[in-house]
């Protein structure tokens, strides 16, 4: 169970708050008029929490990945720079919101939080979280365009939905984001071993509602997506890790480090190839938690987004 664990926060799509030395997140600044955190009624008896700070157009909407609620954007480990976080840091030129998903999770250090929205059965797909995530901005009437600042599973979701509603999505940060392409180099034990590792419990931690995500699924639903609707010539950035996931040896599948790390490789090199003008960066001092090591990296190109979108080119 322990290597599984490991396994899990190695790949992670994933269990982001399990990262060594994440805390709880605390503001960096003080909230101002208009800044807003708490839930809204979105149907069938469920809520979503949405927190949004900040002025100016286009919105910022930052998505995490699998398990990870909007205060991962907060956060900070003993790898984390001085200066702001990303969310606070966004917040100093744009509106920024950052919301749960359910089944998330809040914080690594005790005690546990879970995810302030309302729980659902799981596994769930990519594009049952878009489809929320669409209701929620909807219901909290979060103005749009939207420039999303998307990590992990997150860049799946948020590329699915710029699929599904294109007019609303003005540009694109995608922070290591997981991408159906990473299938074209894992065979199906594989693929099957690295869906179960990232879907697996968490030793110790008693929370049944979980999120879980049918990762093979919303692969195929993104290909059907991208078919009908490809990504419009939208500024984009592509952040990268530059240093491995630490994923250890003798897991099922065949599924080695280097395997996993050219796979990973060759979906980020897929993902920078998704307009013509697309910025792929590098970030040469993070593995897969880039916000925890490198915030100001996130937040440049974040910038770079925004000042593109407001000038009406690419």
């Amino acid at each position: 169970m322990r290597r599984l664990v490991l396994a899990a926060v190695a790949i992670s799509v994933l269990v982001s708050v399990l990262a060594p030395g994440a805390a709880a997140a605390t503001p960096d600044e003080p909230l101002k008029k208009g800044d807003f955190a708490g839930s809204f009624g979105i149907g069938h008896g469920r809520s979503m929490y949405l927190e949004c700070y900040g002025e100016g157009s286009p919105t910022v909407i930052l998505d995490a990945g699998l398990r990870n609620g909007a205060s991962f954007w907060s956060q900070r480990s003993d790898e984390t720079p001085p200066g702001p976080t990303v969310l606070p840091g966004v917040a100093r030129f744009s509106r920024v919101c950052g919301y749960d998903r359910p089944g998330t999770i809040l914080t690594s250090n005790p005690p546990i939080e879970f995810s302030r929205s309302s729980p659902v059965r799981m596994p769930r797909t990519a594009a049952d979280a878009a489809a929320d995530l669409h209701t929620l901005l909807r219901v909290a009437r979060v103005p749009g365009p939207y420039v999303f600042v998307s990590h992990s599973l997150g860049g799946l979701i948020d590329r699915l939905y710029a699929a599904t509603h294109p007019r609303l999505v003005a540009g694109m940060v995608l922070v290591d984001a997981l991408a159906e392409y990473l299938q074209d180099s894992l065979d199906p034990a594989q693929m099957a071993a690295y869906s179960a590792l990232n879907n697996g419990p968490v030793e110790g931690l008693d929370y049944p509602d979980l999120e879980r995500i049918r990762i093979v699924r919303s692969f195929a639903q993104m290909r059907r997506a991208k078919r009908k609707h490809p990504l419009r010539d939208i500024p984009l950035s592509v952040i990268s890790k530059g240093l491995p996931f630490g994923l250890p040896e003798g897991l099922p599948g065949g599924l080695t480090p280097a395997v996993l790390e050219r796979a990973w490789r060759h979906a980020q090199n897929k993902l920078a190839k998704l307009t013509p003008d697309a910025v792929h960066v590098i970030a040469r001092r993070s593995s897969h938690h880039v916000m925890l090591t490198q915030p100001k990296l996130i937040i440049d190109q974040a910038r770079r987004v925004v000042r593109a979108v407001r000038r009406g080119g690419r």
